[in-house]
């Protein structure tokens, strides 16, 4: 249920309702926030001295900060894309017949029947000739 800033004033007395009148900014006890810009929060960061940079103490493994390779990989596992990995490109998708017990004995071997179908292919044309 919705209400008016006036009604919620009347429904309760609370800090919240009194800033949603005066059309403050809500924050929840403990959050920090300030009135700087972005840019005004780039150009300090920019500006801070090195020797107020973060170092490690050695205590606390997980505050420990990422190394190059720790961030390049964290980088290169954010850009994967969701779904489907991509082929290999090598193989070709095909409707083809087969009988029904060939089918059942390389899917009752479980997953990645397909794959050792088509090894089985593989090694039957290396000691067959199709012409």
């Amino acid at each position: 249920m919705w209400f008016t800033p006036n009604e919620v004033i009347h429904k309760e007395s609370s800090a919240f309702a009194a800033q949603v009148v005066k059309n403050e900014r809500f924050t929840m006890n403990g959050s920090k926030t300030n009135a700087m810009s972005r840019k005004a929060v780039l150009d300090a960061v920019r500006q801070s001295a090195p020797e107020k940079d973060y170092v490690w103490d050695g205590l606390d493994d997980d505050e420990r900060p990422a190394s190059p390779e720790e961030l390049r990989a964290g980088l290169a596992a954010a850009r994967r894309t969701r779904g489907r990995p991509a082929g290999s490109g090598l193989k070709e998708q095909v409707a083809i017949r087969f009988d029904r017990e060939v089918l059942d004995a390389f899917r009752a071997s479980g997953a990645g029947w397909q794959t050792r179908m088509n090894a089985a292919l593989k090694e039957w044309l290396k000691t067959h000739s199709l012409s």
